[in-house]
């Protein structure tokens, strides 16, 4: 945690001459992330033979002296709030959450109080380092308010920067693993496999995201793990299990939604599958309707240590609402398979 000024001088190599001011300190200063970087040299905090230098894109000489001056961090904006967490694994570098439903991760509007990081100011006190240059958890991936499942946040600046790279990778090249479990209407005509549609904001409702061939690329790979026979003895509803390849806004609702199977719950993207509750179990039917939210609930997550290079995996049970609604789906549909063996001729 910074609570003093300081200051760090480097001098630029022959071999790293010609490189831009703020990749070259991201290099040389690599505590810090770059945009923190970039921030400091943006508020004047960075000079070169004792002259300032404004402009990150700066590209810099053999023999350059560069100083950067490091303010105390300043108080943390927003302040904690004692709000109960669910703490999976916590260390000097990292927390995981297995956060409940209704939890926001980050004040915005409307949220300004009661979010994720208003619990993990108080929850960590000093232990928080400077991110940005404030004292706040980095939060590098979201996941929606009624999701439910493991999100991981970095206390310090380099743990943010190892997390944040990872997250950019989306597991590709690294260990970083995110799977989900999702309750959905019917069920794909497959066992596995892949939905690569890009998605951006739905061009009339702009709280809303959509398929859209100029959208950001988006990749979702999915494996149907139960599914549920309704009483004409086709699927009503399927449990799947969904990878995460990028990492998009309403990713997952917005693909399995493009599909044709949007998640049960969703008031956002299943809008059109409403009547298709009374082909539920009356169980079922109940804890849909007691559930309240999406049906999706982050089931693992496997990221790199940032310090320690150990690869950490963690897996976070259903919560009871979604067993509840697991086991009453299951239920009806043993209940059904057991019926039509008693009775051939039961539709």
């Amino acid at each position: 945690m910074t609570d003093r000024v300081r200051r760090t001088e480097l001098t630029v190599a022959a071999a790293e001459k010609g490189a831009r001011l703020d990749r070259y300190l991201a290099q040389g200063v690599s505590e810090f992330s770059r945009s923190r970087l970039k921030a400091l040299i943006l508020a004047g905090e960075v000079t070169i033979d004792s002259r300032t230098i404004r402009d990150p894109g700066h590209r810099v000489n053999f023999g350059d002296t560069i100083a950067v001056t490091i303010p105390p961090d300043e108080p943390a904006a927003p302040q904690g709030e004692a709000i109960p967490l669910a703490v999976v694994y916590e260390d000097d570098d990292v927390i995981v959450i297995d956060k409940p439903k209704g939890l926001v991760v980050h004040p915005a509007a409307g949220n300004r109080t009661g979010t994720l990081v208003n619990a993990l100011i108080a929850h960590c006190g000093t232990s928080l380092s400077g991110i940005g240059g404030v004292k706040r958890p980095g939060i590098v991936h979201r996941l929606d308010k009624d999701t439910t499942g493991l999100l991981v946040v970095a206390k310090n600046d380099g743990a943010h920067r190892s997390l944040a790279a990872q997250f950019a990778d989306h597991g590709r090249t690294g260990a970083l693993r995110r799977s989900y479990l999702a309750f959905v209407w019917g069920a794909p005509d497959r066992r596995k496999g892949t939905i690569d549609a890009p998605l951006g904001r739905h061009r009339q409702a702009r709280d809303k995201i959509a398929v859209r061939p100029d959208g950001r690329p988006a990749v979702t790979h999915f494996e149907v793990l139960e599914s549920y026979p309704g009483a004409d003895g086709t699927p009503v509803a399927s449990l799947i299990a969904c990878r995460l390849e990028t990492g998009r806004t309403h990713q997952i609702r917005v693909h399995l939604a493009h599909i044709g199977h949007p998640l049960l719950g969703d008031e956002t993207y299943a809008t059109g599958f409403k009547t298709k509750a009374v082909r539920l179990p009356p169980a079922a039917r109940e804890a849909l309707e007691g559930l309240g939210r999406q049906a999706l609930h982050a089931h693992i997550l496997g990221f790199q240590h940032p310090t320690s290079g150990e690869i950490l995996e963690f897996k976070s049970a259903l919560p009871g609402d979604l067993a509840r609604l697991r086991q009453s789906l299951a239920g009806g549909a043993a209940e059904r398979r057991r019926t039509r063996a008693g009775n051939p001729n039961t539709e």
